[in-house]
């Protein structure tokens, strides 16, 4: 009777796959019309669409005039509205399109999904008059992101302190370098918060609580190294990037030695985050396959996804001293069932010098037999050629790496994990 028992699952899969198709096909009739209107009307050129209507509750308006002009188009399936139902995140892919230039693809993020949108105008209506709905735009001037007018010379740590990952212990160094290149202003290359305008001031503050990301890829952006998308400007919530390849997971079965180039880069990034000329420290907390993407030309590595991220200033902590500030912080290993799991202290995070935690998310997260995703186990580097894992060091240090066994074992696991990695894609190539 057991022996029955796949036939059968194997029929209620494919009895579940067509009536998910037959669902589909259904949806379609019922919107026929809106499924006509959805392919010949540009809907990124509607101001409420695209909330520009609810400025200065936004994220910016740098790219407006780009957007009303038509010159940025949803690709075929996200103009059919009917299937945001599945797109969570709400990140559309777009086509941008510039006269001489031609078109390109990018990337358009609401910044969260359309509960946390919600919710975020609920906030700023009940903190200005004590109930969930109300006209936003007048609320936001009772708000906090409207306490800092024209005669507050700087953003200060005391301010924003707490409102976000990106400023979970903020020094004015970073403050004065997150005002200085905002891009959602004609007049940006000073640090003085009072040369923004009004709106320009609740816009940046409004990000800053909401969702940092656009702040993080202006203040740390892809032209000067950083290893982050290109941020290229906003219009009301509807934030656009630059497009950088197919995502990381992509790749978890690529040929062995593209999969060694690409662990390189991972172990590089971390170590460029964590020790770097500027002395900010930039830690990862949220590392899966989906937030790293892959340049199909030159097939960098980059961030794509830097919504959560602490920003240390490391010589903020020399010039403190808080306790045990030059002791080296070594990240707790924690094995669990669930996907991209991490353990972390922001606070410890932002106490110390020295600290291991990009290595850890790394190395757990992407590359170690721990890594999982998608029901897939083994990390990035599974299933490696009989010669190197017979010599055993690659596993001994992934090991190491994510789960050390030694004292401060994680900081020299990380370091001989790449170099063996460079001496692997030189022998690869």
């Amino acid at each position: 009777m057991l022996r029955f028992l796949p036939l059968k699952l194997g029929r209620l899969y494919r009895c579940l796959k067509l009536l998910f198709v037959i669902g589909l096909f259904v949806i379609l009739l019922m919107n026929t019309h809106n499924l006509f209107a959805s392919f010949q009307k540009n809907e990124l050129t509607d101001r409420r669409f695209i909330n520009l209507n609810k400025c200065p509750a936004c994220f910016g308006t740098s790219w407006c005039r780009k957007f009303m002009n038509g010159q940025i188009s949803f690709e075929t399936w996200g103009r059919l509205r009917f299937l945001d139902v599945f797109n969570v995140k709400n990140v559309f892919f777009a086509q941008y399109g510039e006269p001489r230039e031609g078109t390109r693809r990018i990337v358009l993020k609401r910044l969260g999904s359309n509960q946390e949108l919600t919710d975020i105008d609920q906030k700023i209506c009940k903190r200005a008059t004590g109930r969930p709905r109300c006209d936003l735009i007048q609320a936001m001037y009772k708000t906090e992101f409207a306490r800092l007018n024209g005669d507050v010379r700087l953003l200060t740590p005391d301010v924003v302190e707490g409102w976000s990952d990106l400023v979970h212990c903020p020094s004015q160094r970073l403050l004065d370098r997150i005002v200085r290149r905002y891009a959602e202003t004609k007049d940006s290359g000073s640090f003085l918060l009072k040369n923004l305008k009004d709106t320009e001031r609740m816009q940046l503050l409004m990000t800053l609580a909401f969702n940092p990301e656009p702040l993080v890829l202006q203040s740390f952006p892809s032209d000067e190294g950083w290893p982050f998308a290109k941020y290229l400007g906003a219009c009301g919530r509807m934030v656009a990037v630059n497009y950088v390849g197919e995502e990381l997971w992509s790749f978890f079965n690529a040929p062995w030695e593209k999969r060694v180039d690409l662990a390189k880069q991972l172990m590089d990034i971390a170590e460029q985050l964590t020790n770097n000329d500027f002395d900010f420290a930039l830690y990862l907390l949220d590392v899966s396959f989906d937030n790293f993407a892959v340049g199909p030309r030159d097939g960098k590595v980059i961030v794509v996804d830097a919504e959560n991220v602490v920003v240390a200033d490391k010589r903020l902590i020399k010039q403190n001293k808080p306790e045990n500030y030059d002791i080296w912080y070594e990240s707790k290993f924690e094995e669990c069932d669930k996907e991209a799991c991490l353990s972390f202290s922001k606070d410890m995070l932002c106490s110390r010098v020295t600290v291991d935690h990009n290595y850890y998310a790394i190395c757990q997260n992407l590359l170690s037999r721990y890594a999982m995703w998608r029901g897939s186990s083994g990390g990035l580097l599974h299933d490696p050629p009989p010669h190197v894992a017979k010599d055993g060091q690659l596993e001994a240090l992934l090991d190491e790496c994510a789960n050390p066994k030694k004292r401060y074992g994680r900081f020299q696991a990380a370091k001989e994990l790449r170099e063996y990695l460079t001496q692997l894609s030189g022998t690869a190539r």
